[in-house]
């Protein structure tokens, strides 16, 4: 058997580390006034956000046509048995179902869909996690079983600067993007069925970011060896202070410094970092 891995551009891979793998990518896209780009390939997370500072609209984002998914399928399907399709939260957006609709207008290959339940590099280490299977010649449903076992270990806790690109964007609830202006904080956020939601509300963002180093001081302690992720949105140096701070205190920990790139940027807004994580 020969199993493919299919992601989107919200997993915020490398192209090394994709052609490496021999994962395959369908980009999401984000319209900055009247102009379409589909992320990691018409524009940079750099170019986005030095875009998005002069934009006088805000900018929106869009899931895959169904119809790359199909013509990507059928491609596949000429030289292998199966596919993984790996997604982000089907809670903030259509694109797994999408991979779901699309596979099923496809003869000749056997589609699994994996809906990761978040977004952006721990999305990643999901596809990582299934290519090196797929590498092993693990069958699709082999890759499946592993993902969904290492699910249960998954945390990610995400700081935002402001609430509101959230709260234009839909995939926060009004009332709690209002709580939190009008009371100056800077909360800790999850995801939770796979929707963001608040998970603490916190004063200051230095202090945001210690709760969110708790969260993963309990995970360390719970799991033992995990592979986490520092993800930022246009703040690198601060999210590589803070990752080497985290790489001498948790020495079990192996990370990987990422970004927020255009699409999940969008909804974040300049200045979010978060942290992630999964078993190795």
């Amino acid at each position: 058997m020969k199993t493919a891995v299919v992601t989107d551009s919200t997993a915020y891979l490398t192209l090394e580390e994709r052609e490496r793998l021999n994962i395959h990518m369908i980009p999401l896209s984000v319209n900055i006034e009247g102009t379409i780009f589909d992320e990691e390939i018409d524009i940079t997370a750099s170019e986005f956000y030095d875009r998005v500072r002069g934009a006088k609209e805000f900018p929106k984002t869009t899931q895959p046509p169904i119809g790359k998914f199909v013509a990507l399928f059928e491609k596949l399907a000429k030289d292998h048995d199966e596919v993984v399709t790996i997604h982000l939260s089907s809670g903030i957006s259509g694109t797994f179902q999408g991979a779901i609709q699309a596979s099923n207008m496809v003869e000749g290959i056997q589609v699994h869909a994996f809906d990761t339940e978040v977004a952006a590099y721990l999305q990643g280490m999901y596809v990582k996690e299934a290519a090196k299977k797929a590498k092993e010649g693990a069958s699709g449903a082999e890759i499946m079983a592993h993902l969904e076992a290492i699910k249960a270990s998954m945390g990610v806790y995400i700081v935002v600067d402001d609430l509101q690109h959230l709260q234009r964007g839909g995939r926060l609830s009004a009332a709690a993007a209002l709580i939190g202006g009008l009371l100056q904080v800077k909360p800790v956020l999850t995801f939770q069925n796979k929707v963001i939601v608040p998970f603490e509300k916190i004063r200051t963002r230095k202090k945001a970011l210690r709760r969110a180093e708790e969260q993963l001081a309990e995970a360390v302690e719970k799991y033992g060896d995990l592979q986490a992720t520092v993800i930022h949105a246009s703040c690198e140096a601060e999210a590589t202070e803070w990752m080497n701070s985290l790489a001498e205190k948790y020495p079990t920990v192996d990370f990987t410094l990422s970004y927020f790139g255009p699409v999940i940027g969008t909804h974040l807004g300049e200045g979010a970092m978060a942290i992630g994580w999964l078993k190795k």
